[in-house]
């Protein structure tokens, strides 16, 4: 089986999950405590994310949303205070690879066009409604007024998982796992992440 180098910066907590449990697993709980007040609309966007990817590959018991990758070591932020940096050997087969630049149209509520055609058609489309983005169909004026629109624009999302270059500079790899068997390395604060 193929592996392929993955880089993600996390909590130094998660040490512990590794010595008392072998394995790092992301929990909604982790994002709540993180992103306080903005939580739920993070989670809303990380749970469509996770129903979505265990599509792709099934999730293990105990995962509830996937750990943020990538496969470009330059893309890595760096291990500061209260956090490590994983260098990860992950089989291919269990890599969930995505566009993070498409990401940002789920994070905003957008709708996710195929291509320039496409998202000229849907502005056309909005000014056709009287609406002025698509956030609106989630948050704004518009929510749960028209559910076509918000089914139109959850499809669109799955556009995120198109096929993607591993050497692109916006390809992530999210997994659900990560087993002590695959760190090679772990960065501590202070030490510049390379790749390995």
């Amino acid at each position: 089986m193929n592996t392929v180098r993955l880089y993600t910066r996390q909590s130094d907590k998660t040490l512990l999950m590794l010595e008392h449990g072998g394995r790092i697993v992301n929990q909604r709980i982790y994002v709540q405590l993180h992103f306080g007040d903005m939580a739920g609309h993070y989670l809303d966007c990380y749970d469509w994310f996770s129903r979505e990817a265990a599509r792709l590959v099934p999730k293990p018991e105990g995962a509830e949303l996937s750990i943020w990758c990538t496969p470009n070591v330059k893309n890595c932020l760096p291990p500061i205070e209260g956090t490590v940096v994983y260098a990860l050997a992950v089989p291919e087969d269990r890599i969930v690879f995505f566009d993070d630049a498409k990401w940002d149209y789920v994070l905003n509520h957008r709708y996710l066009p195929l291509d320039d055609g496409d998202e000229a058609a849907y502005r056309k489309h909005l000014q056709d409604i009287g609406a002025t983005n698509s956030f609106e169909f989630f948050e704004g004026q518009y929510a749960g007024k028209y559910p076509e629109e918000t089914a139109r624009i959850l499809e669109s999302w799955k556009r995120v998982f198109d096929p993607i270059d591993h050497a692109s500079p916006t390809a992530c790899g999210n997994i659900w796992e990560i087993r002590q068997e695959q760190i090679v390395r772990i960065f501590r604060p202070g030490e510049t992440v390379t790749p390995v």
